[in-house]
């Protein structure tokens, strides 16, 4: 049995019932999170993040598929919302970093992926001292694993929804790339952002009416000027990079 890992993760391994685990602590960034300058959202995640995120698209190598991200830094490995291990107050967590040490992942059994997904953990947060059981002696779940399963089982979901938005974006060719360039009154090089993609407003129009019908029926049009009205938050990200440096 092969089990690819979600970017992020390190090594994960099927949930035992017996297994402790050590979650994160509230607004605790888990480490992959500490290095990232994009993270991966959702469809219904597209409200909350526009208002505090840029929302871009991101793409596979050679443009062959688009995902939805929120930007967190002006450069690499920069997390701007990362304060010495936690996340910025009042400002909301995106769904990936708050599902972590789980995850659900496709399993690969005899070189044939398998449709059904299976609950993983990062085996570093297995913790027999330190953790929590997500069952009880009988094997039935815990209010606490309820409420993680909910999460995961609704993320995965919607992340099918994404790929569905991201297939008819790009179908109808609205995606388009663009990159940012902020200069700071320091006199510092300019911070440049490429490999950005964002909808083209103006060919929106040019759509036909099935076109047009379908984006709005599957709620994406909605989603899409939720994407647009977020970039105007690279001030945001900007005004955090320039607080960071007079407080260094």
């Amino acid at each position: 049995m092969d089990i690819t890992p979600p970017f992020g993760y390190k090594n994960i391994a099927p949930l035992d019932r017996k297994e402790k685990v050590r979650l994160l602590a509230p607004g605790e960034v888990p480490a992959f999170a500490r290095g990232l300058n994009s993270i991966p959202i959702s469809y219904t995640e597209f409200a909350l993040i526009a208002r505090e995120y840029p929302i871009i698209f991101s793409a596979s190598e050679n443009n062959q598929a688009y995902a939805p991200v929120a930007v967190l830094g002006m450069t690499a490995g920069e997390n701007l919302y990362d304060n010495n291990g936690t996340w910025a107050s009042n400002v909301y967590v995106p769904a990936y970093v708050r599902r972590f040490p789980f995850c659900m992942t496709r399993v690969t059994l005899d070189k044939v992926e398998q449709q059904q997904r299976l609950i993983c953990v990062e085996k570093s947060h297995i913790d027999d001292k330190k953790g929590e059981p997500m069952f009880d002696a009988k094997g039935q779940p815990l209010a606490k694993w309820k409420e993680i399963e909910t999460l995961l089982t609704e993320y995965e979901i919607d992340l099918e929804r994404s790929r569905e938005m991201c297939g008819i974006l790009a179908d109808y060719g609205l995606l388009e790339p663009f990159t940012m360039q902020a200069r700071f009154n320091s006199g510092d090089e300019p911070v440049r952002l490429t490999g950005m993609h964002r909808v083209a407003e103006t060919k929106i129009e040019h759509l036909n009416a099935s076109q047009l019908k379908n984006l709005v029926k599957k709620g994406i049009l909605a989603r899409v000027y939720a994407h647009l009205l977020s970039l105007d938050n690279f001030a945001k990200l900007l005004d955090r990079k320039a607080a960071g440096r007079k407080a260094a």
